[in-house]
């Protein structure tokens, strides 16, 4: 495995999720809390929760996830890397990963920054972006649910993906934090768009 930008998130995350999994004041302490940001500015919640996992399933989905769609994105041909070079390239997957994760607070903080029993963790939320954004930049290829091992062509699966989100989100009480997926998958679409508008393009033609 080639050392960049995705690896390097891809081990550090790793690697403290499995040390919080043995430490749970470390966790605690991690945890995204909208009141504890709100009512005693601690703001390093907002960073810190994309580091940790509630438990290895968890862990596991989000890293495969990141890996093969990170790569896809940075990688391989027609990626960042080879449209804004290696240097360039990592630079815009790192803002896209962090500023995505960060990006995913947004709904869920202006929905529970005075519910103090409010607790959530996971890279979902950034995951969440770097997917959207390898979606607007290939609409073409296909992916693959461990439940269908058809491809689904990228083009029909992030419009359906975002659907069975908002479904979730409104019927609520999932334990699963959906509007931060939502987050996350909005501001990868801007990004892309951002940095490359004909992407934005060639997805709408795709669907046409």
């Amino acid at each position: 495995m080639t050392i960049n930008i995705l690896t390097i998130i891809l081990f550090a995350t790793i690697v403290i999720s499995l040390m919080a999994f043995n430490n749970r004041k470390m966790m605690d302490n991690m945890l995204f809390i909208p009141y504890d940001c709100k009512h005693n500015s601690n703001y390093s919640r907002i960073f810190t929760h994309m580091l940790i996992h509630g438990d290895y399933g968890h862990l596991i989905f989000n890293m495969i996830s990141l890996y093969y769609l990170g790569n896809s994105l940075l990688n391989f041909p027609g990626g960042l890397v080879w449209e804004f070079g290696p240097s360039g390239g990592q630079i815009h997957f790192a803002i896209l990963y962090i500023l995505g994760g960060l990006f995913a607070t947004l709904i869920p903080y202006g929905r529970n920054q005075d519910n103090p029993s409010y607790r959530s963790l996971g890279a979902s939320g950034a995951v969440s972006a770097v997917i959207f954004a390898a979606i607007v930049w290939e609409p073409s290829m296909k992916l693959n649910l461990i439940f269908i091992p058809i491809g689904i062509p990228a083009y029909i699966f992030g419009p359906l993906y975002l659907l069975y989100e908002f479904y979730q989100d409104k019927r609520g009480n999932t334990g699963i934090a959906h509007d931060a997926h939502i987050g996350g998958a909005i501001f990868g679409v801007i990004y892309v768009l951002i940095i490359n508008i004909d992407k934005g393009t060639q997805f709408i033609n795709y669907i046409f």
